[in-house]
């Protein structure tokens, strides 16, 4: 019985390059289930097969909008029933940022020989508990899609601004974000608009148990994650208890200036400043007009009356792969 279920997506950015070398490591290695999918819409029936493998470990093989996909797909098809199993994720896609919590960094095919070797000896050692986003319209039978990172207001508009802009340039991922990030920084230093910068965020209102916030916001960022790009260690020590992190930066110059000198001192959750708001909190909701939303590379918009509504998810287990 393979030890391990292996879900790739073929349409990931970095699989065009690294899928062949996953095809040939997986049929070198037979207790590997290796199940490839063309379109999200597939996932389902995927699910549904790996789960009557009945592997020890589920690893995921795409960007992060594919594990958004693979996780939403788990928590609301219940194919696995109580007892799901670890999900690992192969640093792949352009951003990585659920690998790289998780601590898959690197070549991707050592990150899927780590994966096989726990999957050979005793899992729980290695096994983490993470609530995860649940975000909806709050209707009772609104669709519930899960995720571990969600960008909006001025961060979802300079992602969507990268996305149409600056990828298709063909740059390299990592001189593509720094562009992106300085086109951004630009914008809110100079204030002014331009058709080669993100453009100005649409007011929007977010509101938590207790307490709101209204304005236009530089960066809105609400995550499950416990390691960041710039932080090693996302803390925030403000605020009430709850899974879900959030960071709320006002369109103001020296607010976004002090926010990225404390990301990169480390020291992001402990900043005081009159225009940034961290919190911890089990509900958000985001309202606007047509304000966007990314939750792990899916776009979402507010309406009119229909806010976004975040929530906290029960735990579910993955596999960290750092030693």
């Amino acid at each position: 019985m393979p030890r391990v279920a292996l879900l790739s997506n073929p349409r990931s950015t970095g699989n065009r390059s690294i899928l062949p070398r996953v095809r040939s490591f997986c049929a070198r290695h037979k207790d590997i289930f290796h199940y490839e999918v063309e379109h999200v819409s597939q996932i389902g029936a995927a699910m549904r097969t790996i789960a009557r493998v009945q592997p020890k470990v589920l690893i995921i093989n795409g960007g992060d909008g594919t594990v958004q996909a693979a996780l939403t797909e788990m928590f609301n098809g219940g194919h696995f029933g109580d007892t799901p199993p670890p999900v690992a994720v192969l640093p792949n896609g352009k951003t990585n940022l659920i690998a790289y919590d998780l601590g898959a960094g690197g070549d991707p095919i050592a990150a899927l020989e780590r994966v096989l070797e726990l999957a050979r000896s005793d899992l729980d050692p290695h096994i983490v508990r993470r609530e995860l986003i649940s975000l909806s319209d709050g209707t009772p039978t609104g669709k519930k899609v899960i995720g571990m990172f969600l960008g909006g207001a001025g961060l979802a508009d300079t992602m969507l601004f990268c996305r149409h802009n600056i990828y298709p340039l063909g740059l390299p991922n990592g001189f593509a974000h720094f562009l992106t990030f300085f086109a951004a920084l630009l914008a809110i230093v100079i204030g002014i608009t331009a058709k080669f910068l993100p453009p100005r965020p649409s007011p929007v209102s977010v509101l938590l148990p207790k307490q709101s916030f209204r304005g236009r916001f530089a960066v809105l960022m609400v995550t499950t994650l416990d390691r960041m790009l710039l932080n090693d260690r996302f803390s925030p020590s403000h605020g009430s208890n709850g899974a879900l992190s959030m960071v709320l930066v006002e369109q103001r110059r020296g607010s976004v200036l002090r926010v990225i000198l404390a990301a990169v001192r480390g020291r992001l959750g402990r900043l005081t400043d009159p225009g940034v708001h961290i919190q911890r909190s089990e509900e958000i909701h985001i309202e606007g007009e047509e304000s966007n939303v990314i939750l792990d590379g899916e776009l979402f918009q507010t309406r009119r009356g229909r806010p976004i509504v975040l929530k906290s998810t029960a735990p579910m287990p993955f596999l960290r792969l750092a030693a």
